[in-house]
């Protein structure tokens, strides 16, 4: 049986406690855990930086693919099951949050299955449209290949990350991604290197290491003590319905937000290689910032949810706001640094001066722009919580149609020089926070 006055106190707590501390309490772990999740991409990195800028280009190619599985399985997938968990336990129905276990798994199998699948037949013609060509191509086909054999790994463990957190529980996935860091950074550097595999060795280090983390998420949860209990049983339509519905409409604001890096990218890595690198290497940072954001998004998931289950609607807005703030705050200042230092950045990946030039310029343009950025990304995680996430969606997609039409106006009038690419990207960027939070603020969030 598991631990009920442990649950109990947690969703007291998450009903009760007051909201800028509880959720500091909630977020912490969450933040280390996306440090720690985003903290393998710079091990890799540097890993491949030591092989060339052959290699570090080739996976800047497959790169948007890979933060695109963790978008849906964590963010977009992941989050539409901490809501309906959250929203399960905060109205005492533990039946259903046990049945959006299982319907979890199952989705999350399936669709790695696609994805994988889609890499593997569409990878390379993806990456060639990108721009790659020559050894570059043959390098991110290479680390593509391998990454999708396994990625069902990278799916299950965040899924099942995501339901934990959801409970309220957000220590223990922090504790796995900890354990899957350490065990990545030795697989990564054995096969890389003692073994010689080289970039098919990255390819294959990240599955193997997510497929150790899975398999600890998966014995704590069949051990009981979980606010979520194991229990066999059939998926019904009341439970995968939903899901599937918002998860839809979740998945739809994660494609979006890859689909305009790939835009981007298709751009820049027609100007070379250095600025393909550059602009891969400062692009991380961003998407580093996912998961910082989605360290106080899975909080607010939890927290929101519950309170929204328990009918408690005005409390959960006020969370969400509350989240939104903090969540500006701590990106914003990363991307300030960023701006001001991006040697900083740069140097963790490689040592060439001209890629250097091209991560110091991309950093520099955009990064003073991130809070609106966090701002409007976890106001969309708040939204999952709440079940009001058509205006974020929208809000994704004004900024891709931005991205998209400066960038094609650029290219047609052969003004597609770096700086003005990157200084459309900051402009979007603003736009995307700004309209969110008058579009939630006068719509469903109106109080």
């Amino acid at each position: 049986m598991r631990d009920q006055p442990a649950s109990t106190a947690r969703r007291t707590r998450l009903l009760d406690g007051p909201i800028l501390a509880t959720l500091a309490t909630l977020a912490t772990p969450n933040i280390a855990a996306s440090f720690l999740q985003s903290g393998m991409s710079v091990v890799e990195g540097a890993y491949l930086g030591r092989l060339g800028t052959i290699e570090l280009a080739g996976v800047a190619l497959v790169f948007p693919l890979l933060m695109l599985t963790n978008m849906l399985s964590g963010g977009a997938i992941g989050g539409v099951v901490a809501g309906a968990t959250a929203r399960a336990l905060g109205a005492g129905d533990d039946a259903r949050a046990q049945e959006i276990l299982r319907a979890a798994v199952l989705i999350a199998l399936a669709l790695a299955t696609v994805m994988a699948l889609a890499i593997l037949g569409f990878g390379r013609s993806l990456y060639g449209l990108l721009g790659g060509d020559g050894v570059v191509l043959e390098a991110a086909d290479l680390y593509g290949d391998r990454l999708a054999a396994g990625i069902f790994t990278l799916w299950l463990f965040n899924v099942l990350a995501s339901l934990l957190r959801g409970s309220g529980d957000t220590v223990r996935p922090a504790i796995a991604l900890a354990c899957v860091l350490a065990l990545h950074a030795g697989i990564a550097w054995l096969l890389i290197f003692p073994m010689g595999l080289g970039i098919a060795g990255a390819g294959l280090a990240m599955p193997l290491a997510y497929l150790l983390g899975a398999v600890g998420l998966s014995a704590w949860l069949m051990s009981g003590r979980a606010a979520v209990a194991v229990v066999p049983g059939p998926v019904t339509g009341r439970v995968m319905v939903p899901l599937l519905r918002q998860g839809t409409l979740a998945a739809t604001q994660s494609c979006l937000t890859v689909a305009m890096t790939l835009i981007v990218t298709a751009i820049i890595g027609r100007l070379g290689t250095h600025w393909l690198a550059g602009y891969g290497i400062g692009a991380r940072l961003e998407f580093l910032m996912i998961p910082v954001i989605f360290g106080v998004g899975g909080a607010l998931i939890a927290m929101v949810g519950v309170n929204a289950g328990a009918g408690r609607r005005e409390r959960a807005i006020r969370i969400a706001w509350t989240g939104g703030a903090m969540a500006a705050c701590i990106v914003g200042s990363i991307g300030l640094v960023g701006s001001i230092e991006p040697d900083l950045w740069g140097r963790l990946f490689t040592q060439d001066p001209e890629t250097l030039a091209a991560v110091g310029l991309y950093l520099s343009i955009v990064g003073p722009f991130y809070a609106f950025f966090g701002l409007g990304l976890c106001l969309y995680f708040a939204s999952q919580g709440l079940g009001s996430m058509v205006w974020p969606v929208v809000g994704t997609l004004l900024r891709l149609l931005i991205v998209l039409g400066g960038g094609m106006a650029l290219v047609a009038s052969d003004a597609a020089t770096p700086e003005a690419m990157f200084a459309v990207v900051a402009g979007a960027m603003v736009v995307y926070g700004v309209f969110i939070v008058v579009a939630l603020k006068l719509g469903p969030w109106r109080t």
